[in-house]
């Protein structure tokens, strides 16, 4: 049986919308999420359209638990954005998002990588339109940054594709098990999108300069695209161990440093990818399928908080944490829901962090990783500090601002309900996403006395360091410098020094070799002329030929030969002698 690759569902939504009134295409944003969802739903494992490509077979289908897994989720997260978008008119966020959803849903149903590449590109393309659509100067410049940096990025894992298709001569998406130049180029490409320090600056300085709707978008898509992608072809990686436990401390400490509400959760983002990515270098089983669940439960409550944030920032027009405060009073729907959000980020019991967050944690124990096990430990600490707690407290308590915005629309308050159902009902029946998961599940409950009481002993002694250290938690109306600084100044400085260093180096050389080019060219620019005039002035002068007449001769011999009017017989005799000539200086070389 033959199917169509999910993301074209969403991308001929993204072709009909501008046909369709402003009121239709609000139906469009949620009912080709939903349809893709359905058809996923029924697609059976194996690999289907093929494609012949310059020798090359292109899968554009492979279906398998992992695919399914990331399909289902990305379509229902997108069904969920639909909903909370109700109110947008603006066609260019409208498409860009359908094309992006699209392009995640390539990503994960490709079967080759040249597949995986082309809807790799198109998920950066349309991704930082959202950026650019609130059209901002710190929006478009936060879009320029962030397009250079996944330019950079799939440069990188487009080297790696030729290079690998030039070693192997397969084009498979598949397990890499060889550690080579090309495979570790595919994996600098991936970590680029998974937010990997040192490049990972990109996603808190665009992600919070995007619109209310594009930064809710955007949390979920291009970060699990490349979770999906180290899960398929570099599980067991063991350096993906250390670049994980190092995301999940890194987005914690400029989670804690940050002022912006949104820039909060984007540093959480990197946090809670950390986990994902350590899954994926765990390799096994239970590690593979807890970062899958866990990549499932994360978009689902990750959106929620940026819904929550977005409300807040729709309702008052303001994000920093220095600007808000005691929004509890006029906002409690949108506080519930943040706060619902805020816990499953925690891992609180009877939410879904608790039941797919420790299936990572618990795989690390297994494989005697301590080391690993003591920072994801203390990763989970501070996720409740930086988003269960400093989040919600920051913007709906702490000090009143006399901001009195009112409840955000219906719309998003529907669409943050539907997401903190699923919050709580994955946390109280972890069975329905355990079933979906790429391996069985077996030997592993979530719900045992000791996880219960230990974790709840984490959360209940973070709060207590929160409040106790309150007053240095407290932010200053400032910013915090990241890595992106180095390409934000240095970039201006990087520009100057090469104009000044490699351009006048281009100058100098280009007048060098223009100077001797002319040289030449005025050698050999009359160079038949002077060798006729020698010639022939030499045969005249021996037949008596001088003075006025003599000159007359030359200089109607040199207009001829410049104009090409020189007699036949002459020119003949020219080349006979340039011949002889060649054929003499040969002859002394040889």
């Amino acid at each position: 049986m033959n199917y169509i690759p999910p993301a074209w569902i969403l991308f001929f939504g993204a072709l009909i919308s501008p046909i369709f009134l402003p009121g239709a295409r609000k139906w469009i944003l949620i009912l080709t999420p939903a349809l893709a969802f359905l058809y996923i739903l029924n697609l059976q494992p194996g690999t289907y359209l093929i494609v012949h490509f310059f020798g090359f077979k292109l899968t554009q289908i492979r279906v398998d638990k992992l695919s399914k897994i990331f399909g289902y989720i990305f379509t229902i997260y997108g069904f969920a954005t639909g909903i909370y978008s109700f109110y947008l008119k603006d066609l260019k966020q409208q498409i860009s998002s359908l094309i992006y959803m699209g392009g995640a849903l390539g990503v994960v149903f490709a079967g080759d990588i040249i597949t995986l590449y082309f809807y790799w590109e198109l998920m950066a393309i349309a991704s930082v339109i959202l950026i650019l659509a609130r059209e901002s100067k710190n929006a478009v410049n936060a879009g320029y940054r962030y397009i250079l940096v996944h330019i950079a990025g799939g440069l990188c894992l487009l080297a790696g594709i030729v290079l690998y298709i030039n070693h192997t001569h397969s084009i498979s998406f598949v397990h890499f098990t060889h550690q080579n130049l090309a495979t570790y180029l595919i994996l600098i490409g991936v970590l680029v999108n998974a937010a990997a320090p040192p490049l990972g600056a990109w996603l808190p300085d665009a992600y919070p300069e995007a619109t209310v709707t594009g930064s809710v978008v955007l949390s979920a898509y291009t970060t699990k695209t490349a979770v999906y992608t180290l899960l398929r072809g570099f599980p067991g990686w063991e350096i993906l161990i250390f670049i994980g436990c190092l995301m999940s401390i890194y987005g914690i400490f400029y989670a804690l440093l940050e002022n912006d509400m949104r820039r909060i959760l984007a540093y959480s983002i990197i946090n809670q990818v950390g986990f994902m990515i350590t899954g994926a270098g765990i390799g096994t089983a239970m590690a593979i399928d807890g970062a899958a669940a866990h990549a499932f439960a994360h978009i689902i409550y990750k959106g929620l908080l940026f819904m929550s944030a977005g409300s807040v920032l729709y309702m008052t027009g303001k994000s920093k944490c220095t600007e808000l405060g005691g929004l509890y009073k006029t906002m409690p729907y949108t506080l519930l829901f943040g706060c619902i959000g805020a816990l499953s980020i925690s891992a609180f019991p009877l939410t879904s962090g608790f039941t797919t967050k420790s299936m990572i944690i618990e795989s690390s124990v297994h494989q005697h990783l301590i080391w690993a096990w003591l920072t994801l430990e203390i990763a989970s600490a501070g996720v409740f500090l930086h988003a269960g707690i400093k989040f919600p407290y920051f913007v709906f308590f702490a000090k009143d601002k006399g901001l009195r915005p009112g409840e955000t629309n219906k719309s998003m308050l529907i669409a943050m309900g539907f997401l903190s159902f699923l919050c709580i009902f994955l946390g109280v029946y972890p069975q329905v996403i355990y079933k979906i998961l790429p391996y069985p599940v077996a030997g592993y409950t979530a719900y045992t006395p000791s996880h219960v009481i230990t974790q709840m002993q984490l959360l209940m002694f973070s709060a207590l360091v929160f409040f106790l250290l309150l007053p240095l938690l407290k932010r200053t109306d400032t910013i915090s410098l990241d890595t992106d600084w180095f390409y934000r100044k240095g970039g201006k400085y990087a520009y100057i020094f090469f104009d000044k260093t490699l351009n006048t180096i281009n100058y100098y050389v280009d007048k060098f070799i223009i100077s001797i080019v002319k040289l030449i060219c005025s050698l050999f620019s009359d160079f038949i002329a002077n060798i006729a005039l020698f010639i022939f002035v030499n045969i005249w002068i021996m037949r008596g030929l001088s003075g006025k007449r003599l000159e007359i001769k030359k200089q109607t011999l040199y207009y001829d030969i410049k104009q090409d009017l020189m007699p036949i017989g002459i020119g003949a005799a020219i080349s006979g002698i340039f011949l002889v000539l060649i054929f003499i200086l040969g002859m002394k070389i040889w």
